[in-house]
């Protein structure tokens, strides 16, 4: 009996140092799932299936770690976290509906833009804003509000985005999506509730381990159209690779110099990468197929300047933020994490 327990202990800790490093390395998973997904694409189209259940399983890890105790703190700053919200995800995308319906241009890539402004903030908003040496609070605070708002504010979107489909897509998808926020985020706080009232570093780490390798299997599946039109198009992808990189940077710079410009200059980083790194991906798991699969190369372009604004715009945050990253900024515990 004795000796089954060691064993148990062993493996206990084993997997949390495994954890524990992967959780510390982090960016490099989401950099090695980037080359493998494009490298290999047969690898990409193994994981493929699985992107849904992945996000899905992602917003439960994000869900997780956050725990409803900080997510009620995390919104205490209510107004810039609606103002941002309604801006960044609902104002916006419909300017860009009305601006592409006026101009006549239909097609996957301005569906593709159009669902990437109308899409939360990523997961990892608060943590690649500690990443470049800015307070992750306000990023938390959207990122959460923005996840909750979601089908809410993706409703009249879809009614002006033809390619969507007609009104019972538009209307199953906004159903699938909220059903699928309120599952993952009601098992999370559920979990906490009784099993992790008071999760630890350690257990934190290994939440956020598990997140990486995740995130680092969800890119893997993303990347399977790229990799394929890589060798059979590079001139299409080039364009979309361009064009992700355009609206992600461009929404970055934009939101970050506004709110700098206006005497906000603590939310110019936070609320910058909030701006342009978008959950995109989620929309897997509401829309059928046959639409998604369209999406799937600028999808999966989407993810690289995610994943490497660290990288690239680090320099320029750490400038125009205070560049101090607040451990306890609205209860958040991600302030002690390196995880993206």
């Amino acid at each position: 009996m004795l000796e089954k327990s060691g064993t148990m202990q062993r493996m206990f800790t084993a997997t949390g140092n495994a954890l524990g490093f992967a959780a510390a390395q982090a960016r490099f998973f989401l950099i090695a799932g980037l080359v493998i997904g494009i490298a290999s694409p047969a690898a990409a189209e193994t994981a493929k299936p699985w992107i849904a259940e992945m996000i899905a399983g992602l917003l439960f890890l994000a869900a997780l770690r956050v725990g409803p105790r900080s997510l009620i703190g995390a919104l205490s700053d209510f107004r810039h976290s609606l103002v941002a919200t309604l801006v960044f995800q609902l104002l916006l995308p419909i300017a860009l509906a009305l601006s592409f319906l006026l101009i006549g241009w239909t097609g996957t890539l301005p569906t593709a833009l159009i669902l990437m402004a109308a899409a939360a903030p990523v997961s990892g908003s608060p943590h690649l804003a500690i990443m470049t040496g800015n307070d992750p609070a306000p990023a938390l605070r959207v990122m959460t509000m923005g996840t909750a708002l979601l089908p809410l504010t993706v409703l009249p979107v879809f009614w002006l985005t033809p390619e969507l489909g007609g009104a019972d897509v538009i209307l199953s998808a906004a159903a699938r999506l909220l059903a699928v926020i309120a599952l993952a985020v009601g098992a999370a706080f559920l979990l906490r509730r009784f099993l992790l009232p008071d999760p630890g570093v350690q257990a934190t780490r290994m939440i956020d381990g598990l997140s990486a390798i995740l995130m680092g299997i969800v890119v893997v599946g993303l990347m399977s159209s790229v990799g394929r039109t890589l060798l059979s198009n590079p001139s299409d992808l080039a364009l979309n690779l361009a064009i992700a990189f355009g609206a992600n940077f461009l929404l970055q710079f934009v939101a970050a110099e506004f709110l700098k410009r206006t005497g906000s200059q603590h939310l110019a980083a936070p609320l910058g990468i909030t701006a342009g790194n978008r959950n995109i991906a989620l929309f897997l798991t509401a829309l059928p197929a046959s639409v998604t699969d369209a999406l799937l190369l600028f999808i999966g372009c989407y993810q690289i300047p995610m994943y490497l604004t660290p990288f690239m715009l680090g320099r320029y945050y750490r400038i125009h933020g205070p560049g101090k990253a607040s451990a306890g900024g609205a209860g958040n515990p991600a302030a002690r994490s390196r995880t993206p």
